[in-house]
């Protein structure tokens, strides 16, 4: 799941030219923060009647994505997840809440994938990583022996917060979720904090838009169009979007859920397509995303029309369109 760096730099400085001209008729200001955490920038605008209060919001929104960022991530030997890695199998482990409930809704989007989703991939994950970082490529037998730890089937979970491995090798990885749960995250202490009208933008991976711009019905979001032909956007209010997209590169950056891997064949998924998903919060956007690029367009238009308040567009380099809308009006030729 990644942007193009400039496309995300010019988008954000152009929200903050339509919002931050002037105060609105009831005093709204805009306050622009952003700090560098889950291995990407992320940044907040946020509304409020006075500096001051949008500031203090936003950093207590920041420190809930750290804290995220500690319990879920897979590069610090630390973290919660981590120590549920090396220490879940075949017993029970008692793990944050926060902690439980990602791992609750990843096993719900491998159920509806069908397995092509699913978060203990992480063995093929650290076996590519290793390869395109300079080891040599996996051999069929190290890719199957990966693959032996593989299985969402193999999470046992025990509500409310306990979690056991069926396999003496499995981990898990929740690249493809995490940022979007952040991202929620976030969104729910500044909704506590009294702010209605903000922006939450995880690298360009997960975006949150909650309420709007004064004045405006939404906020405008131009979506990941590798072709740079067709220029789709939407608005968006009390809405997230997240986009999926399998590049080289980012299977070489840490904490990037562009490592996309199909369990099924052991190999990163070879796709012309970029992948944006919408829907009411980041984390289903988050796993959707990474979920419909590796069904792709004809196995995952079907999924995206028997569900409510999603929508997704598949674009390839050669402008290829595939849409699929249960929800938000996907749009084209929209001007930043």
């Amino acid at each position: 799941m990644r942007f193009d760096k400039r496309w995300a730099a010019a988008w954000v400085a152009a929200m903050l030219l339509v919002g931050s001209g002037a105060q609105s008729s009831d005093q709204q200001i805009l306050v622009y923060k952003k700090k560098y955490v889950m291995g990407t920038v992320f940044e907040i605008a946020a509304y409020a009647e006075s500096s001051d209060y949008a500031s203090a919001a936003i950093d207590k929104a920041f420190d809930e994505i750290v804290r995220i960022d500690d319990l879920m991530s897979n590069y610090k030997p630390d973290s919660a997840l981590s120590n549920l890695n090396r220490s879940a199998h075949f017993k029970n482990q008692k793990v944050p809440v926060d902690l439980y409930r990602a791992i609750e809704r990843a096993v719900r989007f491998s159920k509806l994938s069908g397995g092509k989703f699913d978060i203990t991939v992480a063995p093929l994950v650290n076996l590519w990583k290793a390869a395109l970082a300079g080891d040599s490529m996996p051999t069929p037998e190290q890719r199957r022996q990966a693959q032996e730890c593989v299985g969402y089937e193999k999470i046992e979970l025990t509500p409310p917060d306990e979690v056991m491995f069926h396999s003496s090798c499995m981990q898990l990885d929740l690249g493809a979720i995490g940022k979007g749960f952040a991202v929620d995250r976030a969104g729910e202490f500044l909704h506590s904090s009294g702010i209605r009208n903000a922006f939450i933008n995880s690298g360009g991976s997960t975006i949150l838009a909650i309420g709007s711009p004064p004045g405006q019905s939404g906020w405008m979001v131009h979506l990941r169009d590798p072709s740079h032909k067709i220029d789709p956007y939407v608005v968006l209010k009390d809405q997230s979007v997240s986009t999926s997209e399998q590049t080289t590169s980012s299977l070489l950056e840490p904490e990037s859920a562009g490592h996309i891997i199909d369990p099924s064949s052991g190999t990163p998924i070879d796709t012309r397509f970029a992948v944006s998903v919408i829907t009411p919060l980041g984390t289903p956007s988050d796993g959707l995303s990474t979920t419909l690029l590796l069904l792709g367009p004809r196995a995952g238009k079907p999924l995206v029309n028997s569900m409510t308040n999603v929508s997704a567009i598949w674009l390839s380099p050669k402008a290829e369109v595939e849409t699929a809308t249960n929800g938000v009006q996907i749009l084209f030729g929209g001007k930043s």
